[in-house]
């Protein structure tokens, strides 16, 4: 990791950055149902989900927003930051052993209500290993103008 000033002036419509994969493991599953108390059988009862449409256990939402999020969290610019996240969707299920990737594209470049920042959308798409889409949603940031 390593810091980056990156004004809003530096954001380019369409420009992309993708990550390298990462496999979801069984530990993952543990340590996020410990982290949000989220035991569910969907997640945790590998017995039990032979008996549900996916076969398996599927990997918790937040576990893949997390993962994959922190997957793109590769410097620190110190001129924005981040406002949220928007329209997150889980299109398909990840499972344990899946490899997922992220790919970021700055989708939109407008004003906001702050006159010293620009507002910037991050479109997050994130993948498995047979570049199935499972995660969407937009990340919105507040950068800094260079004047």
């Amino acid at each position: 990791m390593h810091i980056v000033s990156r004004f809003y002036e530096d954001y380019e419509l369409g420009s992309t950055r993708e990550t390298l994969g990462r496999t979801i493991t069984e530990t993952d599953f543990v340590v996020h149902a410990g982290h949000t108390g989220d035991f569910f059988p969907h997640h945790m009862d590998a017995e039990w989900c032979k008996t549900q449409p996916f076969k398996q256990r599927i990997a918790h939402g937040t576990l893949t927003f997390a993962v994959g999020i922190g997957m793109t969290a590769t410097e620190i610019n110190p001129e924005a930051f981040s406002k949220g996240y928007d329209r997150l969707r889980f299109v398909k299920p990840v499972y344990i052993g899946d490899t997922i990737r992220v790919v970021v594209t700055i989708s939109e470049k407008k004003e906001s209500n702050k006159p010293d920042l620009g507002h910037i959308t991050e479109h997050v798409e994130i993948f498995n290993q047979n570049d199935q889409l499972v995660l969407v949603c937009d990340h919105i940031l507040l950068a800094k103008y260079k004047s």
